[in-house]
């Protein structure tokens, strides 16, 4: 906001008293908004968010430095500046705490900053020259080290100014540590390590530029032989290649049983068949698990354990409305038969992109139904498919990244366009279509914003043009620097239970990657592939990294970050439900679909259960994967233990009970046949005489004896988690 005429002159007629130590006027923005900066007093958690703070109100984090020169100065008839005694200045006295204030204690009345502002208001309050030298990036020393277990790293930041200008301005830097339980950092820049290893970052930022320091923490342990890591594909090297850095050796190699059963459920949601089980443990071809792959690739599962996962980060909802239920279907649908033909995945976010029409002859218009504003389809179009949250760009300006509201609104000019009508009709469903007019505005400045794609070019388009075809076309051109690497990184997480960027779509230059070098290479083999999600799995799933055990050893058991073995995850609702289902034999059904339905089949967050919004189903109100609840809770652990749901399961006429009960193999063989179908493994001696010993207890009935059997596997952390 520019500063008033009336301000202005108000400023200009202010006596300028020097003070004798000053050698220069203080210039605003390159001086007074650091240290209001540093001190939060901008911040969003103060008078930096969007109403203010006490009828006060700066700009977030001072991206506006005129903005907030009129809001200290002229603002409430300039009560907040006292300039014949400066010291009694609100501006000064609530923040050093002379008087109540409620943010607390900011700035102490006898440091540096407490008297450079005092100077400031001493000398007249000056703006400073608009053509002085701004701030145009900043360097962290060292941007990166080796750090000994809690040990320390100060670190040095520079200034660079327009006019070739440097200054060390570490005092007035900003610093945030990305992974506090890793090492922790003080206001001063220096770094602490925790007792733990790995790899860590810190961000720093000034004046609106961002940095990051990155440590590496190695464990320093005496390893007496470092584990066998025979790379499988190129994705094992830069895994290695780090654990040895870090000093952390990988856990040893998976047995088949553990790959056969993670490999189902990561791939297609669902437990291995027995006789599948009995095959793949007793196959002697050392090609086994590539093959098992390719099989699990080709079934029908895979592609509806996928839709699912598409579902919930699209958002396929139906709102509870009945008459919204063609639209769900079609769509999911839609999803469905494009993982079945495998369609290249820069073709499937296209068509999404671009949708237009009528829902029954183009059902990714769905889309558009339930993401209806221009400002949340750029939101989700960014978290989606370019791996970054733009949101907070919105007013005014990314907190960690280079995004001004100006790029934000660039992203939601290729929205502005798209209109939806609903014919008239019982059941009409909304028709998708591309106006004519439709534009973007900068909410602060009110100039036309034109459609603009993060760090691309200007679409120029003509009004019977859609501008959402240059988004497309932009979005997965070859070379993209986000599409491929949001999408790999989406996928690692989903086999791997955490991206090499983390928070998985939080993807900015201050939330580096663990393994940069990898991640960019899986994007570029990607890419090469034709965008073809089945040969990204199969990359991943062939991996050593991937086929590691998930038994810690001695050195790795803290390890969070660095893959070096495979991380243990709790199924996700539909697929323990499923689980439980295929386990007990018991049939599942949902009103209304066919009776071979399974939990992965569903296709909107209406087909829920006690069960399912228990385990964390989410209802789908953002693109955002966070949304799935996967922690344990106390109330998950007694629906399994006492629910008459999982009883009735359990004990279900025709169901897996009833055919152990009437067996009439050895009692051996039977349970045998148990651990094989929960675990993919066979159950160790003393499991056998546990459970043995159970089945023949004095007077017990053999059929409840099974029950509680099958009850007790059922309630296992092995049973109920993918390891």
């Amino acid at each position: 906001m520019p500063i008033s005429a009336q301000g202005a002159s108000r400023a200009s007629q202010r006596v300028t008293i020097r003070d004798p130590g000053t050698l220069h006027p203080i210039h605003f923005e390159n001086e007074v908004v650091p240290i209001l900066t540093k001190h939060s007093c901008n911040s969003g958690g103060c008078h930096g968010k969007a109403e203010g703070q006490n009828g006060f109100k700066l700009s977030l984090l001072g991206f506006d430095a005129p903005l907030d020169y009129e809001a200290i100065v002229n603002e409430s008839r300039g009560r907040r500046i006292f300039p014949a005694f400066p010291e009694h200045s609100l501006f000064l006295r609530k923040p050093s705490g002379q008087v109540p204030h409620g943010g607390g204690l900011r700035i102490k009345s006898s440091s540096d900053d407490y008297r450079k502002l005092l100077r400031w208001v001493r000398t007249g309050v000056p703006l400073g020259d608009p053509a002085e030298a701004k701030v145009v990036r900043i360097e962290v020393y060292p941007k990166g080290s080796i750090l000994e277990r809690r040990g320390r790293q100060q670190l040095a930041i520079t200034a660079f100014y327009s006019n070739q200008k440097t200054e060390d301005v570490t005092r007035l830097t900003q610093f945030d540590s990305n992974d506090k339980e890793l090492a922790e950092v003080n206001e001063e820049g220096v770094v602490t390590a925790s007792d733990l290893s790995g790899e860590t970052s810190v961000m720093v930022r000034y004046q609106g530029q961002v940095d990051v320091y990155r440590g590496t923490i190695p464990l320093r342990a005496p390893i007496a032989r470092w584990p066998d890591f025979a790379h499988r594909n190129f994705i094992d090297g830069p895994i290695e290649e780090k654990l040895r850095l870090l000093g952390v050796p990988p856990s040893e190699l998976s047995t088949d049983g553990e790959f056969l059963r993670r490999a189902w459920l990561d791939i297609c949601g669902t437990l291995p068949p027995l006789e599948e089980v009995r095959r793949f443990l007793s196959d002697p071809e050392p090609e086994k698990r590539d093959r098992l792959i390719d099989r699990l690739l080709d079934r029908p599962e895979y592609a509806s354990f996928f839709a699912l996962k598409w579902g919930d980060i699209l958002r396929n909802r139906r709102q509870g409305q009945e008459g919204r239920m063609r639209g769900t279907f079609a769509f999911h649908a839609w999803i469905r038969d494009s993982l079945v033909e495998n369609k290249p995945f820069d073709r499937f976010a296209r068509e999404i992109l671009t949708a237009c029409g009528e829902l029954r002859l183009n059902p990714p218009v769905a889309w558009y139904r339930e993401v209806v504003s221009p400002t949340v389809r750029a939101d989700d179009v960014a978290q989606v498919f370019l791996g970054t949250r733009i949101q907070c760009a919105q007013c005014p300006h990314h907190p960690f990244e280079k995004w001004s509201q100006t790029d934000y609104y660039g992203m939601v000019a290729f929205f502005t366009r798209v209109g939806q009508k609903t014919p008239q009709g019982l059941g009409a469903e909304p028709v998708v279509f591309t106006r004519r007019d439709g534009e973007a505005r900068h909410p602060r400045t009110g100039e036309l914003v034109p459609p603009r794609p993060l760090d691309g070019p200007v679409a120029r388009s003509r009004p019977d043009e859609d501008p959402r075809v240059h988004l497309a076309r932009w979005l997965t051109s070859p070379g993209n620097p986000f599409f491929s690497r949001a999408l790999v990184n989406r996928m690692w997480a989903h086999f791997l239970n955490r991206g090499l960027v983390e928070p998985l779509d939080d993807m900015r230059a201050t939330n580096p990657p663990s393994h940069p070098e990898l991640l960019d290479e899986l994007a570029r083999d990607f890419e090469a592939s034709g965008f073809n999600l089945k040969h990204l799995i199969r990359t991943i799933c062939r991996s050593r990294t991937y086929q590691l055990s998930s038994l810690p050893n001695e050195y790795n058991r803290k390890d969070r970050n660095t893959f070096s073995r495979y991380p243990v995850k709790r199924l996700q609702a539909e697929v323990l439900q499923d689980a439980i289902h295929h386990f007990t034999g018991a049939p599942l059904s949902f009103g209304g679909l066919p009776p071979s339905t399974r939990s992965i089949d569903l296709p909107d967050e209406s087909f829920s259960s006690t069960f399912l919004e228990l385990f964390g189903k989410p209802k789908r109100v953002s693109s955002c994967e966070c949304e799935r609840v996967s922690e344990a809770s106390l109330g998950q652990s007694l629906h399994l233990l006492n629910s008459s749901e999982v009883m009735e399961k359990i004990a279900v006429k025709g169901g897996r009970v009833e055919a152990l009960a009437a067996d009439p193999r050895p009692e051996a063989e039977r349970v045998r046949d148990l651990y094989l179908a929960a675990f993919a493994r066979e159950p160790a001696s003393d499991e056998t005489s546990v459970a043995l010993a159970y089945l023949n207890g004095e007077g017990r009935d053999k059929r409840q004896a099974w029950e509680d059997l099958v009850w007790a596997l059922i309630n296992t952390k092995e049973f109920q988690f993918n390891h």
